[in-house]
């Protein structure tokens, strides 16, 4: 029987059961075993049912109801679903053809993919392994971007590739995202298996280790107590029908550990500038009434998402917390142990450099890999390691760790 996907809550349970679905074929894969038909069958049945949905004026429309059938007066959101649809169209590849076609089908994809995959193994070729930490961030660095947080499920060959080389190369590796860590976070999103990477959520503030234990940055009792009085007025904000909205597109709601983050607008412009413009100043008032004096809060507006930060004490007095404090405090927390050996850091914008910044502390001079054509962006990493290479799509990145991973496995 078709699965038919009509509601954008459809769409997110389906893009839930294809990362069970991969998580078991992953463990299969990395344990020697064949994939499982059934599961296989599964994810080409997802596929399926995500190119069935109903397209208007070049993209897939669903409705924001709560179920199969349109509601009277429920608002359509129209969606690009590159990312999902292409994701598993190359795991099914990868399970039916195997690495060369999927790295072929990388080439047809990618232009001179081949050509970057060859520097960035030149340049790594230098390297001491085993390496004594990858720290990487996830999304456009090891992961393809995806307009939805929420499904952008790791794919079968991303997990596969990124788990050999986190086993082979290095003692420790590490993903850090500023997303939340669980409740439709990191460890949601992620199918390699258990104990392979130290998930760290929240820029760092919140962490699970690779032996499954849990823990978090301690927040100041005052500071926690205001995060809780403004989530729930964004809770409450965005039950409100003119704004339901802003909690299905891009980044959605996010209630972090230590910072909460609430979408504005998504890749694709689905929202009217003048009504995000409109929730953005809606925003901003509610925070000016929680917090007048500026004591708790930080604001950092992407223009896609609003992030709401809390301080922390910096050398010249509060700051918003950023990813070299998350990468410090885990080196503490964790052992992680920097300043034994090469340390590998990979990232994609500019507040990943936080994380270059904190390695150097530790250890001289850590490799960097950096996933941008941003020229300023370069220069900008440039000035803080020597030991710097690009590259220009998240697979490059990914296919050259699984080279470096089966040379040394």
């Amino acid at each position: 029987m078709h699965q038919e996907i009509r509601t954008i809550q459809q769409f997110y349970t389906l893009m839930q059961q294809t990362g069970k679905a991969r998580r078991r074929l992953v463990a299969r894969i990395l344990a020697g075993g064949n994939p499982g038909p059934g599961d296989a069958e599964r994810l080409g049945s997802s596929l399926a049912a995500l190119k069935r949905i109903p397209v208007r004026d070049g993209r897939f429309e669903l409705s924001a109801g709560g179920s199969g059938k349109r509601r009277a007066g429920s608002r359509a959101i129209h969606l690009e679903l590159d990312y999902e649809i292409d994701e598993l169209e190359k795991d099914l590849l990868f399970l039916e053809q195997g690495e060369e076609a999927l790295l072929a089908r990388m080439s047809e994809l990618h232009p001179g993919f081949r050509e970057e995959l060859d520097s960035a193994l030149a340049f790594c070729a230098a390297m001491s392994f085993p390496l004594g930490c990858l720290i990487t961030d996830r999304d456009g660095t090891v992961n393809n971007y995806c307009g939805r947080y929420l499904s952008s499920i790791q794919s079968i060959y991303n997990a596969v590739f990124l788990s050999r080389f986190a086993g082979a190369a290095v003692r420790h590796a590490l993903i850090l995202t500023s997303a939340p860590l669980s409740d439709g976070g990191l460890e949601d999103l992620t199918v390699s298996p258990p104990g392979a990477f130290v998930l760290a959520g929240s820029k760092g503030r919140e962490y699970l280790d690779e032996r499954g234990r849990r823990g978090a940055l301690a927040i100041e009792a005052d500071k926690q107590r205001q995060l809780e009085r403004l989530n729930r007025r964004l809770t409450e904000l965005l039950r409100d029908p003119g704004y339901e909205i802003f909690a299905l597109i891009g980044s959605g709601l996010q209630f972090k550990f230590g910072q909460t983050t609430v979408a504005r607008q998504d890749i694709y412009g689905s929202i009217p500038e003048a009504e995000s413009e409109g929730f953005a100043g809606v925003i901003r008032e509610l925070i000016c009434d929680i917090d007048p004096e500026g004591l708790y809060f930080r604001i950092e507006d992407t223009g896609k998402d609003i992030e709401i930060i809390l301080t922390v004490e910096g050398e010249s007095g509060l700051k918003d917390f950023d990813k070299g404090d998350g990468i410090l405090f885990l080196d503490t927390e964790l052992g992680l142990d920097l300043k034994r050996g090469e340390n590998l850091v990979c990232g994609d914008t500019a507040s990943d450099i936080h994380m270059v910044t904190a390695a150097s502390e530790k250890s001289p001079d850590p490799w960097t890999v950096f996933v941008t054509r941003d020229r300023e962006l370069q220069e900008a990493v440039r000035r803080t390691s020597e030991r710097v290479h690009f590259v220009s799509e998240p697979d490059v990145l990914v296919c050259c760790l699984n080279q470096l991973g089966r040379e040394r496995g």
